[in-house]
C-alpha cells in the first residue's frame, strides 16, 4: 500500500513540473541575436522608349543645302545673253527701224530699243555696222566712245550711219545693212534700207536724241 502511495505521489510531482514549464515564459526570441535590417535598394526606373513616328506619317525631310550666291557684277554677260536683267545688249534683245534721211546729203538713221521683257545695256560706242557678204564695216564716226545707256520699255536710242563718204560713182549698192553690239556679237541681225550706195561707210555713237546721231561736222 505504501508502495503505491508513492508511485501517486512521483506521477503527481512529475505533472506539476510539466504544466510549471508549459506556462513559464518563453525566453528564446530575447535570446536570439537581433539581426541588422537592411533596405532594399529603389529599383531603377526604366528607360522612356523611343517615340515612334505615328503610323502613315510623312518622314521628316532634310532641306537642300543652299545654291552658292551669284558672284557680283555676274548682270554683265556676253551679248545676247538673257539669263537676266542688267545684262549687256545683243542685237537679238533689241528692236531696229531704220529710215533715210536727206540731213547733211543723206544718210541712215538707225533706231534701237529693247525688246518686250528685257532690260539690258548697251555698252559706250558705236554699233557694229557692216554690209555685204564681203563685210563693208563702218567705221566711227565720233572720237569719244560716250556712255553706257540702260534700255527698257519704250526708250529709244539712235546711230546715224553716213553710207557713202567718198565722191565719185565707185559705191556698191546694198539693201541691207547688217547691226552687231559690241566684237564680236554672236547674233548680229539684218535689217532693210532699200538700195542703198555704200563706200567708205561712218557710224555715229549711240544716242538718246535723233538730233545728236547726224553723221556731219
Amino acid at each position: 500500500m505504501r508502495t503505491r502511495r508513492l508511485a501517486l505521489t512521483a506521477a503527481a510531482v512529475a505533472a506539476i513540473a510539466a504544466t510549471a514549464t508549459a506556462c513559464g515564459p518563453d525566453n528564446s526570441d530575447a535570446a536570439a541575436p537581433t539581426a541588422p535590417v537592411t533596405k532594399a535598394a529603389a529599383p531603377s526606373e526604366p528607360a522612356a522608349p523611343a517615340t515612334a513616328a505615328p503610323a502613315g506619317a510623312a518622314p521628316t525631310k532634310t532641306a537642300p543645302p543652299k545654291s552658292p550666291a551669284a558672284p557680283a557684277g555676274s548682270a554683265s554677260a556676253a551679248p545676247g545673253d538673257k539669263s537676266g536683267y542688267g545684262q549687256v545688249c545683243g542685237a537679238n534683245d533689241l528692236d531696229f527701224v531704220a529710215k533715210a534721211e536727206t540731213q547733211a546729203g543723206g544718210y541712215l538713221l538707225i533706231s534701237a530699243k529693247a525688246k518686250s521683257g528685257i532690260t539690258c545695256t548697251l555698252p559706250a560706242g558705236h554699233p557694229v555696222i557692216a554690209f555685204g557678204s564681203g563685210g563693208i564695216e563702218a567705221a566711227a564716226f565720233e572720237r569719244g566712245a560716250g556712255e553706257q545707256i540702260t534700255l527698257s520699255g519704250a526708250k529709244t536710242v539712235y546711230a546715224g550711219i553716213m553710207t557713202k563718204t567718198t565722191k565719185g560713182n565707185q559705191a556698191v549698192q546694198y539693201t541691207d545693212v547688217i547691226i552687231g553690239i559690241g566684237t564680236p556679237d554672236p547674233n548680229p541681225v539684218s535689217i532693210p534700207v532699200g538700195t542703198t550706195p555704200v563706200d567708205k561707210p561712218v557710224v555715229t555713237n549711240w544716242h538718246t536724241l535723233p538730233k545728236d546721231a547726224v553723221p556731219v561736222g
